[in-house]
């Protein structure tokens, strides 16, 4: 299993995060659509920390607005409200851009604007998932603080442009990487206090500790007595990750550092991450539960599942529901033909989402359906199989043909079913006047797990 691990001892923010995925090998191409969307630009570079080089990520303005500086451990707040932001101005680390830094500049919005803008980036489905869920959990984080609901938080820092720009970019960059699985230590949040408008508080950030208990981020005091965990960098976490007591065993294939913007005086602050594969003995350390598999030999995750049953939906509603509630977040949805009472036909619902993502869902689902209601089940963890890919090659009267094949396995590697991808199937079958089921065959029994 393709895993990618964060060592979280220094803590993390947005930006950091970004640039820790760049500098395991994640390409920057990949931001193009929010540079096209937003009046921001990214700029990666690299710098020394401690005499670690580090990869740093500044998300600058480009329309002339004033900015403040770039948000990272020791200087930031990003994800607070306004009213509620740090009074940290450390700058010592700042580079010398002529463009304006976007924190907390440009407009704040509210949670419906922040998502009409992510959807009118196109992003594809699982990396759309993972900003809604970062997302919501900064909206109901900062709303369980004040006392409101999710649709009442005026964003100030989670809605402005940088916080958008470190949110979709995290998720571009970690869809880039191309992962099976992300974890993280515990996350480093710093200590001491912190000053606010309403006074003072103890770090972590109210935020950082709402997100922590709505995710299964761990939370560790020290190793400075300054901020180290942005809420932001705590949602884009809690959204990605799983939480492990140590860096699980890895065959690794890429690492590098994502650098904070303060240098502390005897650590690098830095946000480590490293890529490889799961080493194939599962009982080396870090390998088994914190890796996600257990004595099933499957892979366990943690998901939350949705039900209802509709007895007036029409077959145009429940034939789009699918593709409306994957754009949405869904893992997986299912429909079943059902038996109501007054003997009704009807049908049964059935969405399979992150727990993070199950208000957000539950909501689209009653606003495409039109239920009554919908129950949350107690159900909270999954098996699922490592899944890989392989390319078949098939010859048809002296021409080749590819065809993806999925393989399912174990979390040590044994491979239990072979199967050919239909839509590869049937463009092969339609072009040589196959069955689609010959090609299946002969694309499954030309793989050799």
């Amino acid at each position: 299993m393709r895993t990618l691990a964060f060592d979280g001892r220094t803590g993390a923010a947005g930006d950091m995060i970004c640039a820790a995925l760049i500098a395991a090998g994640a390409d920057p191409a990949v931001l193009d659509p929010v540079e096209d969307r937003l009046p921001i630009r990214y700029v990666v570079d690299d710098t020394l920390k401690n005499g670690i080089s580090a990869t740093t990520v500044d998300v600058l303005l480009t329309d002339g607005a004033r900015g403040h500086d770039s948000g990272s451990p020791g200087d930031h707040g990003r994800g607070h409200d306004d009213h509620d932001q740090p009074n940290h101005h450390d700058d010592h680390d700042q580079p010398n851009h002529h463009d304006d830094h976007a924190e907390h500049a440009g407009t704040h919005r509210h949670y419906e604007e922040v998502v009409a803008i992510v959807e009118s980036m196109d992003l594809d489905p699982e990396t759309s998932r993972v900003v809604f869920d970062a997302f919501e959990l900064l909206g109901r984080a900062e709303a369980a603080v004040h006392g409101t609901t999710l649709e009442g938080v005026h964003f100030h820092e989670v809605g402005a442009d940088d916080a958008i720009a470190d949110v979709v970019g995290a998720a571009l960059l970690l869809a880039d990487l191309d992962v099976d699985r992300v974890v993280t230590t515990p996350i480093a949040v710093g200590g001491g206090e912190v000053r606010m408008s309403h006074g003072t508080y103890p770090i972590p950030a109210p935020a950082v500790v709402e997100i922590a208990e709505r995710t299964a981020l761990t939370l560790v005091g020290g190793p400075v007595d300054r901020e180290l965990c942005t809420p932001t960098g705590a949602a884009i976490l809690g959204a990605i990750a799983e939480s492990v007591d140590g860096i699980p065993a890895l065959d690794v294939t890429g690492s590098g550092y994502g650098a904070g913007r303060t240098n502390l005086p005897d650590r690098p602050n830095v946000l480590r991450s490293l890529v490889g594969e799961v080493a194939a003995d599962p009982t080396a350390a870090g390998s088994t539960e914190g890796a996600g598999a257990d004595e099933t030999g499957l892979v366990h995750d943690d998901v939350a599942v949705l039900e209802t049953t509709l007895d007036d939906a029409t077959p145009e509603v429940l034939g789009g529901l699918h593709d409306r509630l994957a754009s949405a977040g869904a893992l997986d949805v299912t429909v079943v033909p059902t038996t109501m009472k007054k003997s009704r036909p009807g049908h049964h619902v059935t969405v399979i989402c992150k727990p993070v993502a199950a208000s957000r869902l539950a909501e689209r689902l009653a606003r495409e359906t039109g239920t009554l209601g919908i129950r949350r089940s107690n159900a909270t963890t999954r098996w699922v199989a490592e899944r890989t890919f392989e390319t078949a090659t098939i010859s048809v009267d002296g021409r080749e043909y590819d065809v993806t094949v999925k393989l399912a396995s174990t979390a040590d590697g044994d491979v239990y079913d072979v199967s050919a991808e239909y839509d590869d199937a049937a463009a092969v079958a339609a072009e040589t006047d196959l069955p689609i089921r010959e090609v299946l065959r002969r694309a499954e029994a030309a793989i050799d797990p």
